[in-house]
């Protein structure tokens, strides 16, 4: 889609829990166990959807079907764009990550048109990384940081206990959502810079070097956001396991 990319893992497992009420006196056989997702997997089902959907669904038409990048950038824009809609109609809100692969793909459409010089061809990737970096700079202002979908899931690990601390951190401590906004700040920054590095590369170093060096200009800002982001990690954490530690202590001191 250019060289501005995001990727979602996912957890595979999944926990089975036996369903064995009783429903009558009479020799009623159990009920069958059923299969719950593992919280992880759920945290992380909608990244799957929101980015590696559209991007590989991308990669697929365009390299193994040989589709045009606009057509290609056009289909995969079909999952975040149904998204967003049924977030708007059922929902009654906005699905940010999304909201931002459908601006992505659609800015993407438009610079598949732009045509010039080898130089006007590199410079053009910037706008891409932009977009993505100034949408989640311009989450953090609007009081839901896009990098959160993420990052929570990393910080809870799917754990019941450590996901309702996250809640409830959120809601009440602002040591906590401070640092839930740096992290988004973080990644933002780094990826904006990444953008003003290869513009200004597009048009100053050779073409030569800047078609490969335009990859390392991206690496490296992926890597510094993964190093930098420890600032924000860190303090979410440990806030995590003192709110889980407290809680525990509380319960059990109610039980004696």
């Amino acid at each position: 889609m250019t060289t501005a990319t995001a990727s979602a893992g996912t957890a595979t497992a999944a926990i089975t829990t036996p369903a064995t009420t009783a429903i009558s006196t009479e020799n009623t056989p159990a009920m069958p166990s059923t299969e719950q997702a593992h919280p992880l997997k759920q945290a992380l089902a909608p990244l799957a959807i929101d980015i590696a959907v559209p991007l590989g669904g991308y990669y697929v038409l365009h390299s193994a079907f040989g589709l045009g990048t606009a057509a290609a950038l056009g289909l995969a824009s079909v999952v975040p764009a149904a998204r967003s809609i049924f977030a708007a109609v059922v929902k009654r809100e906005a699905n940010a990550l999304a909201l931002l692969m459908l601006t992505v793909n659609i800015v993407a459409i438009a610079l598949t048109f732009v045509s010039g010089n080898a130089r006007l061809m590199l410079a053009k990737d910037s706008a891409v990384s932009s977009t993505i970096a100034l949408g989640i700079l311009w989450s953090v202002r609007g009081g839901k940081p896009m990098m959160t979908a993420g990052l929570k899931p990393f910080v809870t690990k799917g754990d019941a206990a450590r996901t309702a601390a996250w809640d409830a951190l959120k809601a009440e401590n602002t040591k906590f959502r401070a640092k839930e906004n740096l992290f988004s700040i973080i990644w933002g920054t780094w990826l904006l810079a990444e953008c003003v590095a290869r513009l200004v590369g597009a048009f100053v170093l050779p073409v030569s070097t800047m078609a490969w060096l335009g990859t390392v200009v991206l690496v490296v800002a992926i890597a510094g956001a993964c190093v930098t982001g420890g600032a924000a990690v860190e303090p979410l954490e440990k806030l995590i396991e003192a709110h889980v530690e407290a809680h525990t202590a509380s319960n059990s001191a109610e039980e004696r």
